[in-house]
C-alpha cells in the first residue's frame, strides 16, 4: 500500500498520538524522584494540592471557557475520579504499601477499562489485547516485587480503588461528550480535583516549613509539567486514542521511575527485574499495536 494512502496513514497517526500521550506518564514517573529528593517530607496531600489546583487555575485563566450547565455534574464526577479521589487513594496506598506493590496493583487499570468497555458498551476485548495487559501486570511484578513485600489490607484496597477510580475516569472522559476544548476540560478537572484536596491537605498534613529555592523549583515543576502539561497531553490522548491504549500507557510511569532511580540514584536493575522491565515494554507495545484500528 502506498504510504500516502489514507489507510496507510491511519497507523502512523495512531503511533504519533501514542508517543505524544506517553509523555504524560513519563513525566509522572519523574514525580517519585522529585518528591523524595526535593520536597519537604511527609506532606503528600499538600504536594498533590499544589500540583493540581494552581495548574487548573492557570489553564482556566488562559482558556476562559465556562462549561454548559448540563455538564457540571459530569465534570464533578470526572474531577473526583481522575484527580481528587485518585490522588487521595494513591497516597493512602503509598503510605501503607511498598511502592512496588502499589504500582503492581495499579497496573490492573487496563484490565478494568477492558471490563467496563465489555460490560457496559458490549465490546469484548481482543484476546491478544487481554493477554498483553495481563503480561504487563506480570512484568510489573517481576520488576518491582520481592519476597519481603508486605501485604497490608487497607493499602491493597486503596491501591485497587485508585486504579478503579482512574480507569472509570478515563472511560467516562472518552464516553461523555463535552462542548469544551481538551485544554479547558483538563483545567476544570484539575480545579475541581484540587479543591477536593484542600480539606484533606489541611487536616492530614503538617504546615509547610520555610521553603528553599529547590523546594520552590520542585513544586513549580510538579505543577507546570506534572499537572498542567501532563494532564493536557493525557486527556488529549483520551480523546484521540482507544481507551484501553491510553490506560496501558500508564504502566510507563513506574517504569520511568525505576529507570530514573537507576540513572540518577544508582539503583540496580538486574536479573528478574530487567526481564520484568522488558515484559512491561513489550506489553505496552502489544496493546498499542492491537488497538491501533479501534476507535
Amino acid at each position: 500500500m502506498h504510504p500516502d494512502h489514507p489507510l496507510a496513514a491511519r497507523p502512523l497517526r495512531h503511533w504519533r498520538e501514542v508517543v505524544i500521550t506517553a509523555i504524560a506518564p513519563a513525566i509522572w514517573g519523574s514525580t517519585y524522584i522529585v518528591t523524595s529528593e526535593l520536597l519537604p517530607p511527609d506532606r503528600p496531600f499538600t504536594a498533590a494540592l499544589l500540583r493540581t489546583l494552581p495548574a487548573g487555575l492557570l489553564i482556566l485563566l488562559f482558556t476562559r471557557r465556562i462549561p454548559a450547565r448540563r455538564h457540571w455534574g459530569r465534570l464533578l464526577v470526572l474531577g473526583a475520579l481522575n484527580i481528587g479521589l485518585f490522588q487521595v487513594l494513591l497516597f493512602v496506598a503509598a503510605y501503607r504499601l511498598p511502592g512496588g506493590l502499589a504500582a503492581v496493583l495499579g497496573a490492573v487499570q487496563p484490565l478494568l477499562v477492558m471490563f467496563l468497555i465489555w460490560a457496559v458498551d458490549g465490546r469484548p476485548p481482543a484476546r491478544i489485547t487481554l493477554w498483553s495487559a495481563v503480561a504487563g501486570i506480570a512484568g510489573m511484578a517481576m520488576l518491582l516485587l520481592s519476597p519481603q513485600t508486605v501485604l497490608e489490607p487497607v493499602g491493597i484496597a486503596a491501591a485497587l480503588a485508585g486504579a478503579a477510580s482512574m480507569a472509570t475516569g478515563v472511560w467516562l472522559t472518552r464516553r461523555w461528550q463535552f462542548d469544551l476544548p481538551v485544554l479547558s476540560l483538563t483545567g476544570w478537572q484539575l480545579l475541581i480535583g484540587g479543591l477536593m484536596l484542600v480539606p484533606v491537605a489541611w487536616l492530614a498534613d503538617a504546615p509547610l516549613p520555610p521553603l528553599g529555592i529547590w523546594n520552590w523549583a520542585a513544586y513549580t515543576y510538579l505543577c507546570l509539567a506534572g499537572a498542567l502539561l501532563a494532564y493536557a497531553l493525557w486527556f488529549r490522548g483520551v480523546a484521540r486514542l482507544p481507551t484501553v491504549a491510553v490506560a496501558s500507557l500508564g504502566l510507563l510511569s513506574p517504569l520511568v521511575a525505576v529507570l530514573l532511580g537507576w540513572m540518577v540514584l544508582g539503583q540496580s536493575i538486574k536479573g528478574t527485574a530487567l526481564l520484568g522491565l522488558a515484559t512491561v515494554l513489550a506489553s505496552v507495545f502489544a496493546v498499542q499495536r492491537t488497538t491501533a484500528g479501534d476507535k
